[in-house]
Parts: C-alpha cells; structure tokens; sequence
C-alpha cells in the first residue's frame, strides 16, 4: 500500500521548489466591491463581440480546434498589415511569456528586464530554470542608456520591456524601442498589453519594428482593451524566424480552445466599438490625475488604464495605511508591499465613472 509521499519528501525539480509562485491581485467574490486593483476595462465587451459568443454552436464546441488558429492569425495578418505567419495567438499574453522562454532561453541562461517591471517574468524564468537580470529604471521610471549594453555583456538572449510600462504607467517612445532592437544581440519583446490606453494623438506604433528587426515580438492582449480578462487571450507579432518555432515547435497542441478563437476574431475585426471605452479610460485618467495631485499626491503621467500615485506619509500615515482603509470600505487598489521601491505608492485602476468618484470621496474623507 501506498500512501503517497512524506511531508519530507517531493517530486519537484529543484528549481521549482525553490521558486515563489506569482501573486495576483485580490479577485474579490463580491460585484458590491469598487475593484480598482488588477487593470481590468471597467466596461463590458462590445456587442460584435458578444454577438459572436452566441453564435457559438454546439457542434463547434463537439469537434478539436483549428489548430494553428487560421481565422484569427489571417484577420490579426490584415490589421498590422504583416504576413499570417507573423502572427500566433496564445492562451492570454502569458502564454506567450512562457512560450518566448522555453524556445530562446536555456535552462540556467539570463533572461533581461527592468527593475520594476511585470512580476510573472521572473517566476517564467525560474520555471525555466533561467536566472534574471534585472536592470533598476532611473528615478524618472525611464530606461538607464546603458540598458542594452549591460544585456549584451551579460550574454542574454532574451528581454522584456513592457511598454507603456507597469506598474508606472510611462510610455518608451517608438525611437528609444528601435534603438534598443538595434542595440540588443538577443530576442526583444515588446510587452503592449497596455498599449490601447495611449494616447491616440501620439500615433504610437512598434509595428513597423517587426517588419525591419528579425529580433523584436509585440505582444498584444485583449484583456485589457477589449474587456476580455474572463477569456485569456493575446497575440504576438513578429519576424518569421521567431513566431515560427513557437507555433510549429513549442505552443501546445490545440493552445486555443473555439471560443476563443472566434471571440477574439470579432474583437479585432469590430475593435473601433471597444476603441470606444479606451477613450472613456483615458478621460478619466486625466481627472483621477488631476484629483489625486489636489489632495498633495505625486502621480506619474501615464499612458495606462491606471496611475501609479506616491503617497505622502503625512497623508493618513501613508500608502500601507490608506491601502488598508480604502479595503475595509470595499474599494480595492494595488500596494506593492514587498517591492521597496514602490512602498510609499498606491496602483489605481481607473475604473468606471462613478466606481472613480467612491474611491476619490473616501480618499477626501481621509485627509
């Protein structure tokens, strides 16, 4: 009889029982919540694309996937203005993460990002067995010039920029982006899932960074802009010497279930609907803005679907404090408690209108 192993033994490689596992934020049960901590869009999907849900059949859901994904890799192809073969789509844009470092990156090698940055790149890499250099911004979050220089000694095959950046919420322009993939000797991932928040008026685009490097991918994620969290889905786009072995080689058989498939189509195909709520985000990021900096909080610009605040400690004790006092009245944001640099700030959502004035009323009640 087996009993199964002692609670001094297991099964793990030893890399990964070492590892700590990924935090996310706070997934309440409650919809009576003012949920302001995971970036989610405040607003609901599109009717193309809930139109596009219902018409899912049966029958569909009885038969295996495509399995390479075909519709949407031609639709995403026509969008950017790349060949299909560019394009692969993957469960969420951290599939894509894992994907980008189990194909680039041995086991024990470097994989490059900066200090802060997204909080799932060293746990992707720990799995891996991989190690991180990570490379502190300098006090204005912007990237230190020394940035791809000190990849490049260090032999790393891999790096990660997530632009606009998290959790600042700053914009890398398009020029410092290409000066990087010139620069850098390994893969550069260009990290957007944030990107449908600029500023139009900017005309921001890295696309055409695909079509001149054969070493940049652009991931893309419709979690965020197209209100699609619930389906995990993103995209990457880049040279084919990169896309290719991830979607013949390393991607699972059948990554991307029907629903998504099809969901994710429409979204693309109708984005100007969900355009519509990334206007709304970015009005109300100006006033958020402009309120958080009347109560004597330092708020840095950003091109996010949120801010990131400074806390001052003479406000209600600080950022730990007004963190704890905004949960017990159900208004949830974002405090980095383990992450030094981060300790006297607040990460905000901007959230619906009414859901942004609750959690600005209480923080004037505090003051």
């Amino acid at each position: 009889f087996f009993s199964g192993p002692s609670s001094t033994m297991g099964y793990e490689r030893p890399n990964v029982s070492k590892m700590d596992g990924y935090t996310p934020g706070e997934q309440p049960n409650s919809l009576d919540v003012v949920k302001l901590n995971t970036n989610e869009n405040p607003y609901p999907p599109a009717a193309p694309i809930m139109e596009a849900l219902q018409k899912v059949t049966a029958e569909s859901l009885r038969r295996y996937p495509p399995p390479n994904s075909k519709g949407f890799r031609e639709a995403a192809a026509k969008f950017h203005d790349v060949d299909p073969a560019q394009i692969i789509l993957t469960n969420g844009g951290d599939e894509l993460l894992r994907l980008l470092i189990t194909t680039f990156v041995e086991p024990g090698a470097l994989v490059g990002m900066a200090d802060p940055s997204y909080s799932l790149y060293p746990v992707l890499s720990a799995i891996q067995d991989a190690k991180t250099l990570e490379v502190p911004l300098n006090d204005d979050w912007t990237m230190p010039p020394n940035f791809a220089e000190t990849m490049n000694a260090a032999g790393v095959n891999l790096t990660f920029v997530v632009n606009p950046h998290a959790p600042s919420g700053r914009l890398m322009p398009v020029a410092e982006l290409e000066k990087l993939a010139q620069d850098l000797k390994g893969v550069l991932c260009i990290d957007e899932a944030y990107v449908n928040f600029v500023e139009p008026a900017l005309g921001h685009s890295t696309v055409e960074l695909v079509k001149k490097y054969d070493n940049v991918v652009i991931l893309r994620s419709f979690s965020k802009g197209y209100s699609l969290a619930g389906l995990r889905c993103g995209y990457g786009i880049g040279s084919l010497n990169l896309v290719e072995p991830m979607q013949d080689k390393t991607k699972d058989s059948y990554n991307m279930n029907y629903v998504s498939q099809v969901v994710s189509t429409a979204a693309l195909v109708h984005w100007e609907e969900s355009a519509k709520t990334w206007e709304k985000v970015i009005q109300e990021r100006a006033r958020v803005t402009k309120e958080l900096e009347a109560l004597g909080w330092e708020v840095i610009p950003s091109s996010s679907n949120f801010v990131l605040a400074t806390v001052p400690a003479s406000f209600n004790g600080g950022a730990a404090n007004v963190y704890a006092e905004l949960k017990a009245q159900e208004i949830l944001v974002r405090y980095f408690a383990k992450i030094e640099r981060l300790q006297d700030k607040l990460r905000c959502t901007i959230g619906t209108p009414d859901e942004n004035s609750k959690f600005l009323d209480a923080l004037k009640k505090m003051k």
